[in-house]
Parts: structure tokens; C-alpha cells; sequence
């Protein structure tokens, strides 16, 4: 399954909205620099279907707000 999800790093909590489209925002606490907000973004995208770290892959948009991640189903 390819997700589409907007990413907002520097947030005060830590969430994710489904939108009407099937899109995610994603509000996270740390901040763009070294790779720590995509860490966290697949950390908590881990938890949230149930599937390992390792399998989920971040396709599109490595620095960008805007990302394409591929999780198993």
C-alpha cells in the first residue's frame, strides 16, 4: 500500500489525521534536520498499522513535507 502523507514537523504533539482523500497529515514533534522527523515519522506509522520498522520505506519525498511511503499490507 503506497500512502500519500503531508508531513509537519516541530509540532507540540505527535498525530495523524486521515483525510477525505485517503491522505495522511502527519504532526511531528522533532525537527527536519539529519533525518530525526523521518525517523519519527516511520516509527509512529509503525505503530499505527502494526508492521515493523524495517518493512516500511519512505518512496518519494526524503526532504520534502509531501512524501509517498510504502507499507506492506
Amino acid at each position: 500500500m503506497i500512502l500519500t502523507i503531508k508531513v509537519k514537523p516541530n509540532s507540540k504533539n505527535q498525530s495523524i489525521e486521515e483525510q477525505p482523500d485517503g491522505s495522511l497529515i502527519v504532526h511531528l514533534k522533532s525537527p527536519p534536520v539529519d533525518g530525526k522527523a523521518n525517523q519519527e515519522l516511520i516509527v509512529l506509522l509503525s505503530k499505527k498499522f502494526k508492521v515493523p520498522k524495517s518493512s516500511i520505506s519512505i518512496k518519494c519525498g526524503l526532504s520534502s513535507k509531501n512524501k509517498l511511503v510504502e507499507i506492506p499490507t
